[in-house]
C-alpha cells in the first residue's frame, strides 16, 4: 500500500496523459470491433469534435493545477475536511471513504447541479446533444464546464480532506470510468446489472444520456453508483429503448457541427419534453 500511495504521490504527467490515450485507444478498439449500436456517421469526425473539447479540458486543468495542489496541501496542513477528522483508519479504508467523497463532490454534486440551475444547463447541454454516443463522448465538455467541474473538485478536496495522491488517484479513475460508461458496448445485461449496484455501469450512464426527461435528469455519478441509489436519482430503462441526444437538439447541423456546439451556451434555451412513464 505504501508503494501505491508513492507513485501516485509523484505519477508523472505523462503516465497521466498515457492513462488517458490509453484508455481512449483501449474502449476505441472494444467498440469498434463488437459496437452496441452501429451508428452511420463518420466515427473520425466525431471524435474530432470530441477530441477537441477532451484538449480544453486538459489545458483547464493544467492552467488550473496549481489550485488543487495547493488545496490539498491546505486541507492536509491544517488538518481540515472529515478524513481529518475521523478516527485513524486502515489505508484501505481512508482510500475508499477519500474516493467516495471526492466522486460526490467532483462528480455527481457538480453534474446534479448542472441539470438543476439553467446557466451551467447551458454549458452542459454540449455533453447531452451528442446522438452518436462512444468512448469519446464521455470527454465532451464546453471549457466553462471544465472550470466548474474543477472548481466542485477542490471544494470536494477541502471538505473531504484529502492528500494530493488521493486527489491524483481519485482523477485517474475518473477518467477510466468516464471512457467505459460512455463507450458504444453492451456488456452482458446480468453481469451490467450486478456491476451498477457498486459501480456506474454503461448502461446505467446510458439511461442518462436518453434524450428525453425525466430519464436525462437521473444517473448523475461517475465512478460509484451509491451516490445516485441513495439520493433518489437513481433510474432504469432498457437498453434497446434508449434514444441518445437531447430533444431539443436533433438537428445534425446543431450536434454535430463544432461551430455550433461553441455557440449553445448563448442561444436561447429550449423546452424539452417529458416522456411519459
Amino acid at each position: 500500500m505504501e508503494n501505491f500511495i508513492a507513485y501516485f504521490s509523484t505519477i508523472p504527467s505523462s503516465h497521466r496523459a498515457a492513462l488517458l490515450a490509453g484508455g481512449i485507444a483501449l474502449f476505441w478498439l472494444f467498440e469498434s470491433a463488437a459496437p452496441f449500436i452501429r451508428f452511420t456517421y463518420s466515427k473520425w469526425q466525431h471524435a474530432g469534435i470530441n477530441l477537441f473539447f477532451t484538449g480544453t479540458t486538459i489545458l483547464v486543468n493544467f492552467a488550473l493545477a496549481f489550485v488543487l495542489l495547493r488545496t490539498a496541501d491546505y486541507s492536509v496542513q491544517h488538518e481540515i475536511g472529515l478524513l481529518n477528522l475521523l478516527p485513524e483508519m486502515p489505508s484501505w479504508l481512508f482510500l475508499i471513504v477519500g474516493l467516495l467523497g471526492l466522486d460526490f463532490f467532483g462528480a455527481y454534486l457538480a453534474h446534479f447541479v448542472e441539470h438543476r440551475w439553467y446557466p451551467l444547463w447551458r454549458l452542459h447541454l454540449i455533453h447531452h446533444t451528442d446522438t452518436y454516443l462512444d468512448t469519446t463522448s464521455g470527454n465532451r465538455h464546453h471549457p466553462g464546464e471544465s472550470v466548474i467541474r474543477f472548481a466542485f473538485t477542490c471544494i470536494g478536496v477541502l471538505i473531504v480532506g484529502c492528500p494530493m495522491w488521493l486527489v491524483f488517484l481519485y482523477q485517474s479513475l475518473s477518467v477510466v470510468m468516464t471512457q467505459f460508461n460512455h463507450a458504444n458496448i453492451g456488456l452482458p445485461k446480468k453481469l451490467d446489472r450486478w456491476m451498477s449496484y457498486i459501480l456506474v455501469s454503461p448502461d446505467m450512464h446510458k439511461v442518462h444520456h436518453h434524450y428525453q426527461l425525466p430519464y436525462t435528469d437521473s444517473n448523475y455519478g461517475n465512478i460509484f453508483s451509491i451516490w445516485d441509489r441513495i439520493l433518489g436519482t437513481y433510474r432504469h430503462l432498457d437498453r434497446e429503448q434508449i434514444v441518445y441526444g437531447i430533444d431539443t437538439h436533433q438537428d445534425p447541423n446543431e450536434h454535430n457541427k463544432l461551430s455550433n456546439l461553441l455557440q449553445i451556451p448563448f442561444q436561447p434555451l429550449r423546452k424539452p419534453t417529458h416522456k411519459p412513464e
